[in-house]
């Protein structure tokens, strides 16, 4: 294939955007020079002009949850805001769902209709087994139909919550996979996500859920391998977990999820960061509060750091923090800023109101940073985070926004290195998103109906309608 009259992003230094020809020979880019001639039987596409970047790369994002929120109820903001607004989607839901299926909610937030437990679920819906999941994605509520058939009752998992007779609550926290395996329900259609994600430019995902086993990587191989999933997938899997042989998947850090309410002592921690890095394994930590985040950063000063440990989210941060951060990558998700300012504005406590989401201290600190959707629990468009990293609003850190190119510079990074961009260059792999303007204009716009075609390993995966 050859894509004539391109104007490749990111710029190089000085040299602006000269029209510039690229050929890809195979997966991989062969040449990048202005004046190439087409050879027979090659594939040849005039950009006009156009911007030509490195494939889009949504850094931290679920997609078995996002494929399964498609045919979900959505119960929480912006969609739903009142217990009555919640009692109406679930009915309707109700009304048009086949007998005896289970309904799945997403989205819920407390600001709807409170704390939910298994009673105020049957208020709402008694009949039909009914799972509610919290906005972030750490907590299930099931109605008392739903507790029945998961058995809560013999269930001595510590995450069941019970009540002070020892009653289970219907409230069970970090339970994706036990839920799954005991739902009955189609298996999620990943074809979906992947074909919308193509749509607005994307090439990769790195696969954030925590606990991934062999068995998941595998799926995630069958998927790549049939071409349900057209993007390449960067997984992250526990240390003792093997890479199944397929060339579009990759291996990620381990994940290491944290509570608040269930924090690990900090030997405790360290010794699970030595774990990974004696495996040759970086750590990505789920950081969304302030002391999460100090846990971590002490316990990486007790287990040394490796080349790719992150921090995941780094929702709260404190300035003083910053130099501590130096050698990280931070992966953020600046749109719940815009998406959840609402309830950061009455639920945060005021001192931590000026450290969320920070962008650009962060950079300004020399701190590398990235982005990720964090889909279904965020939007998983990335222009719409690109968009959200330049605009804060005036009562959530509007000092932390930055400038377009460097919003798009978020997605443009190594999956294994995130912080560190990839470039239209002679032997990088073909991952290519062709945008319908010139750099100039996609700057100003930041929008995602600007993809004009997205390319995979040399392979067309995308082309706009007409």
């Amino acid at each position: 294939m050859l894509i004539r009259n391109a104007r490749l992003w990111p710029p190089r230094a000085h040299a602006g955007f000269p029209l510039t020809d690229v050929r890809i020979t195979g997966d991989r880019i062969a040449e990048c020079a202005a004046g190439l001639r087409p050879v027979p039987a090659e594939d040849d596409i005039d950009a006009n002009g156009c911007a030509l970047l490195p494939g889009l790369h949504d850094h931290h994002v679920h997609l078995l949850a996002l494929a399964a929120a498609r045919a979900s109820v959505r119960a929480g903001p912006p969609w739903v805001r009142t217990a009555a607004e919640l009692r109406t989607a679930l009915r309707e839901a109700d009304a048009s769902a086949p007998p005896d299926a289970w309904l799945r909610c997403v989205g819920y937030h407390e600001s709807v209709a409170g704390d939910l437990d298994r009673w105020a679920v049957d208020r709402l819906l008694p009949h039909r087994p009914v799972r509610i999941q919290h906005r972030t994605g750490a907590l299930w509520v099931v109605n008392s139909l739903a507790a029945t058939r998961l058995r809560l009752e013999e269930c001595d998992l510590a995450a069941v919550e019970r009540d002070s007779d020892g009653r289970p609550t219907g409230r069970v926290w970090r339970m994706d996979a036990w839920l799954a395996g005991r739902v009955p329900g189609a298996p999620p259609d990943l074809a979906v996500v992947s074909a919308e994600a193509a749509c607005l430019g994307v090439t990769g995902f790195t696969d954030a859920t925590p606990g991934a086993t062999e068995t998941d990587l595998q799926s995630l191989a069958g998927a790549l391998a049939d071409g349900t999933i057209a993007q390449r997938v960067h997984c992250m899997a526990p240390p003792e977990v093997s890479l199944p042989a397929c060339q579009k998947l990759g291996l990620g850090p381990a994940k290491i999820l944290l509570d608040d309410d269930a924090l690990p002592p900090l030997h405790e921690l360290s010794d699970r960061m030595r774990h990974a890095h004696a495996a040759g394994r970086p750590v990505a930590v789920h950081c969304v509060t302030r002391v999460q985040l100090v846990l971590t950063l002490a316990a990486l000063d007790a287990a040394g750091r490796l080349p790719g440990d992150r921090i995941e989210h780094g929702a709260v941060i404190r300035a003083a923090t910053l130099p501590d951060l130096r050698g990280l990558t931070v992966v953020s998700q600046p749109h719940f800023v815009g998406e959840r300012g609402e309830q950061y504005a009455s639920d945060v406590a005021p001192e931590d109101l000026p450290d969320l989401w920070r962008l650009r201290s962060l950079r300004a600190a020399g701190v590398a940073v990235a982005a990720g959707s964090d889909a279904p629990f965020g939007g998983a468009d990335p222009w719409h985070v690109m968009r959200s990293a330049t605009a804060r609003p005036e009562n959530l850190g509007p000092g932390e926004a930055i400038g377009p190119a460097a919003a798009i510079g978020l997605f443009l990074g190594e999956p294994s290195a995130p912080g560190t961009p990839r470039r239209v260059a002679p032997g990088r792999l073909a991952d290519l998103v062709l945008l319908r303007c010139r750099p100039a204009e996609a700057v100003r716009s930041l929008a995602a109906d600007l993809v004009e075609a997205t390319f995979v390993g040399g392979e067309l995966v995308y082309a706009r309608p007409g």
